[in-house]
C-alpha cells in the first residue's frame, strides 16, 4: 500500500477509526496536544541584551507541529495557542501570557506561528518531507515567515529603520534558526524510516509533489 498523497505523519502514527466522530476526537487531542508542545518550547528562551525578543525552542516546535499535523491542524494547534495565551495563560516565552504579547515587540512572531505552521504542512503534504533535501526546502519557508512579520512588526512598533529592523529582528536568530531547520529537516524524514520499518506494506513514501 502507499502512502496516499495529502497524508502526515500523524496520520501514520495515530491512524484514524472508519467513524467520523472518532476522527475529529483524534484530530482535537493533537492540536491540543501540539499546542501544549509549541508552549513548552517556548519556556526555553534566552534573553538577548540587544533586542526584546529572545531566542526560544519555539520555531523548531511550529515547524515540526506544521510537518507533523500538516497544514489544516498545524495551523489550527498554533491558532489554539495564541488563543491559550490570549486567554492569560503563561504559554508564551518566558512564562509570559495576556492579549497584549499579541501587539507587543513579539507579536509579529507569534502571529507567523499559525501561518509558518500551515505553510510547512502543506508543503510536508505533497512529500516533501520524505527525505533530508527536501525536508529543508518545506522548513526554510516557515523559517522565512517567522522572519518576515517578526521584523516587520518590530520594525513598525519601535520606529526602526530597516536595517535596524534586520540586526534586532533576524540577524541575532540566524545561526539558531539554520540549526533548528537542520534538526527539524533530519527528524522528519528519520520519522517516516521508522515508519516505514514498522508498516512494511508502505511502499512509497516519497508522496505526490
Amino acid at each position: 500500500m502507499a502512502i496516499a498523497p495529502g497524508t502526515t505523519l500523524a496520520d501514520y502514527v495515530l491512524p484514524a477509526r472508519t467513524g467520523r466522530s472518532q476522527q475529529l476526537v483524534r484530530d482535537g487531542i493533537l492540536v491540543i496536544g501540539f499546542s501544549i508542545v509549541v508552549a513548552l518550547s517556548a519556556q526555553a528562551a534566552i534573553p538577548l541584551p540587544f533586542t526584546p525578543v529572545p531566542i526560544t525552542l519555539q520555531t523548531l516546535a511550529v515547524l515540526l507541529t506544521g510537518a507533523a499535523l500538516g497544514s489544516k491542524r498545524g495551523g489550527l494547534a498554533m491558532l489554539l495557542y495564541l488563543a491559550e495565551g490570549a486567554a492569560g495563560l503563561p504559554v508564551f516565552a518566558q512564562a509570559h501570557g495576556g492579549f497584549i504579547h499579541l501587539i507587543g515587540t513579539d507579536a509579529g512572531y507569534l502571529w507567523a506561528c499559525p501561518i509558518a505552521a500551515f505553510v510547512v504542512g502543506l508543503l510536508c503534504e505533497r512529500g516533501l518531507d520524505r527525505s533530508y533535501l527536501t525536508s529543508l526546502l518545506a522548513m526554510l519557508p516557515g523559517t522565512i515567515i517567522f522572519y518576515a512579520l517578526g521584523a516587520t512588526w518590530l520594525g513598525i512598533l519601535l520606529h526602526l529603520t530597516v536595517a535596524q529592523s534586520f540586526v534586532e529582528g533576524i540577524l541575532p536568530f540566524i545561526p539558531g534558526d539554520l540549526l533548528k531547520v537542520v534538526i527539524a529537516a533530519a527528524l522528519v524524514p528519520s520519522a517516516w524510516q521508522i515508519i516505514r520499518m514498522v508498516r512494511p506494506d508502505l511502499k512509497n513514501t516519497k508522496g505526490t509533489i
